[in-house]
Formats: structure tokens, sequence, C-alpha cells
């Protein structure tokens, strides 16, 4: 199993199926797991669709666990990468949008274009208000507490 080097492809034979991958013996000895996600570029539903005990594979070696003496391992890895079909240019859409920095400001009063003014904060009016509301309130409770 020394031997052995993550990231290299190597042949094995599948020595035993499992509902969640495949055990095979590597050459030059140990083994490893192929998980069930590492057997082909597609959804795998059943393992035996794709491999059958005694096959002879290729598979990459993704991990070594020294402790517990562990190989993962990948066929879909050591696959050469599938073609992305070639992108047809489609024409771009024309947006509308315009960004508000951008909109002409009218002045309401004589419909002509007036010099931009700057956008009332209206998180800070509705804080204020709210304060107001607040401390009027605390006020007449206070008052209530006070009388009693």
């Amino acid at each position: 199993m020394s031997e052995h080097v993550v990231g290299s492809i190597v042949e094995g034979k599948v020595i035993k199926i499992t509902p969640f991958g495949a055990i095979v013996a590597l050459e030059g000895g140990g083994q490893g797991l192929v998980h069930i996600s590492q057997i082909a570029n597609s959804f795998v539903q059943d393992i035996n669709d794709h491999i059958k005990v005694d096959d002879t594979i290729k598979v990459k070696i993704m991990n070594i666990d020294a402790e517990t003496k562990r190989i993962s391992l990948s066929i879909r890895a050591a696959l050469p990468k599938p073609e992305r079909p070639e992108r047809t240019d489609r024409p771009q859409k024309q947006s509308n949008y315009k960004p508000r920095d951008q909109k002409p400001n009218y002045d309401r009063r004589n419909d002509s274009q007036a010099s931009p003014q700057p956008p009332l904060n209206e998180f800070e009016e509705r804080m204020k208000d709210f304060l107001k509301q607040s401390n009027d309130k605390m006020a007449s409770l206070n008052k209530r507490a006070n009388k009693r």
C-alpha cells in the first residue's frame, strides 16, 4: 500500500459491490472503496448497471488515510472529462433599466429640469417620529405611576 500515491491512476479488480460503493483490489496490493458518487459522471441509481464483480477498472487514488489504512478511489476522476456542447451565442436583451441617479430630476412646479436635490432620509424622519411618540408615551406612563 505504501507504493500507492494520491492522484495516480491505477488498475484494480472489483471484488465486492455494496449499496454505497464498490471495493476494488489494487494492482500492487491493497484495496480501496469507490463511493457510489464516484462511479460515473451521471447519477448512479444501481452500481450493478455500471460495474460488475471481477471487472478490471481504472481508478484514481483520491485519498489515503494512513491511520485507518483506507484508500478512497474514483472511477469518475480517472475518466476523460466529458465534452460540453458548444455554446451558441444568443442575442442580448436590451434593458430599459436606468439607475436612479441618471434619471432627470424634474421640478414639479414648472416641469423644467431643476438642480438635483438631496433625497430626504426617510429612515431618519421615521426614527424621529418614533422617538417622539415613544417619549410621549413614557411621559404619560410616568404621570400615571406618580399619581398612584
